[in-house]
């Protein structure tokens, strides 16, 4: 089981969503914990190393919690995704390992990885998105 964290950030009616260097497919924006971090502290972390902007800890609010097919992965390993919205402050920009970040929409969900398409379709159902 995989263990990780992700920012749910709607923009325009749209989902922000990352590439990292040499892969194919968008993630949400996120990662691991380190040791004895907490959920919040261990998100603006990655949010802060991925996308160079601060979430503000107080406006963290629990979106989803997934359990689904790890993407690149033959054995039949899951992800345990716990998804958050927060506000942040400052510009997005891509960094470290972070090809690419774009606006997704619900007809977008091909180019996720299975917990991706679950919650593009968890806000097209909520008319979130598009």
């Amino acid at each position: 089981m995989i263990d990780s964290l992700a920012w749910i950030l709607i923009r325009d009616r749209r989902l922000l969503s990352v590439r990292t260097q040499g892969k194919a497919k968008f993630y949400l924006p996120g990662g691991k914990r380190e040791p004895g971090e907490s959920d919040v502290t261990a998100l603006c972390r990655e949010i802060r190393e991925e996308l160079g902007t601060e979430l503000d800890p107080m406006t963290f609010s629990l979106f989803a919690v997934l359990d689904e097919e790890a993407d690149g992965f033959t054995d039949g390993r899951r992800v345990h995704m716990t998804c958050y919205t927060a506000t942040h402050t400052g510009p997005l920009h891509p960094r470290n390992e972070i090809a690419e970040a774009r606006w997704l929409g619900a007809a977008d969900a091909g180019l996720c990885p299975p917990a991706g398409e679950r919650v593009l379709g968890l806000l097209k159902t909520a008319g979130h998105i598009d």
